[in-house]
C-alpha cells in the first residue's frame, strides 16, 4: 500500500462507528498497510477475559520484566520495535517464534494513561520495521487514542458537559453523533472544506453543524469547543 494512503486511515479511523468495526475493519487495513502478518488492537482491561488456558502464557507475555518491547512501550508510550531496545539474537531467545520475527508495538493512550496499543508482527524473512513505520504508526495511535475514548465511554459519546456556570436549565447539552465526529475532525485540525469532503456533505452543512454545537455547548470559538471536547475525552478512562 502506498505511503499516501496514509490519509485514507485516518479517514476510516474517525469514520468507524464502533469497536467491532475498527477491528474487523480498520485493522486490517492498518495490517496491510504495514505488510504485516499479525495486527491486534488491545486493551488492558480486556486481557482477563481470554480463554483461562492461555492465561499463564499471557502473563508471561506481558510481563515488563520479561518483555523489552512492552517495557519501552509502557515507560515512553511511544511506538517501538524490536530492534530499538534488544538485539535480534536476544530478541530470538525472547520470542522464538517465526510468525514474530519482527515486532511492533503503539500506544493507545487517553488522560495520560496507558490503556491499550497496536501489536504487530512480521514473519522470518520479511524486512524489518523501520524508523518511518514507527512515525506512521505513532500518527495512527494519535488518531485511534482519541477514537477510542468516544467509542469506549458511552457517556462521552453521547453528550459533552456543560460548564454549570454557563448553562441553561438543562446543564448536560446532547450532541448527535455527527457533531460529535465533526468537532472531532476539528480537533484534528482540518477545515470546514475538508471536513465536508470527508464526510461527503457541503461544506455549509459544516458550518451550520458547528454553530449549533457552538449553541450547545456555550461557547464562541473552534478553540473553547476543542477544549471542551478535550476535557471530555480525559475523563473517558
Amino acid at each position: 500500500m502506498m505511503r499516501d494512503s496514509l490519509q485514507s486511515l485516518f479517514t476510516a479511523i474517525a469514520q468507524a462507528q464502533n469497536l467491532p468495526e475498527v477491528h474487523q475493519r480498520v485493522m486490517v487495513t492498518v495490517s496491510e498497510y504495514f505488510a504485516a502478518r499479525r495486527c491486534r488492537l488491545f486493551f488492558f482491561d480486556e486481557l482477563s477475559s481470554v480463554d483461562p488456558k492461555w492465561q499463564g502464557i499471557l502473563k508471561f507475555a506481558t510481563s515488563v520484566e520479561y518483555n523489552p518491547v512492552l517495557r519501552y512501550l509502557v515507560e515512553h508510550h511511544a511506538p517501538v520495535h524490536e530492534a530499538l531496545v534488544v538485539s535480534p539474537k536476544a530478541w530470538r531467545a525472547i520470542c522464538p517464534r517465526a510468525d514474530h520475527w519482527h515486532v511492533m508495538t503503539g500506544p493507545i493512550v487517553c488522560n495520560s494513561q496507558l490503556v491499550g496499543g497496536i501489536g504487530l508482527t512480521r514473519e522470518r524473512g520479511n524486512l524489518a520495521f523501520t524508523t518511518q513505520d514507527l512515525t506512521d504508526l505513532g500518527a495512527i495511535c494519535l488518531h485511534l487514542s482519541t477514537r477510542m475514548a468516544t467509542m469506549r465511554s458511552p457517556s462521552v459519546s453521547c453528550h459533552l458537559e456543560i460548564d454549570r456556570s454557563k448553562s441553561s436549565a438543562d446543564n448536560s447539552l446532547r450532541l448527535t453523533p455527527r457533531e460529535i465526529q465533526i468537532a472531532d475532525l476539528v480537533a484534528q485540525g482540518l477545515t470546514n472544506a475538508e471536513i465536508g469532503t470527508q464526510l461527503w456533505i457541503t461544506e455549509n452543512s459544516v458550518k451550520q453543524a458547528l454553530k449549533r454545537i457552538f449553541r450547545k455547548l456555550n461557547v464562541s470559538s473552534r478553540a473553547q469547543m476543542v477544549a471542551q471536547l478535550q476535557n471530555a475525552l480525559s475523563r473517558a478512562f
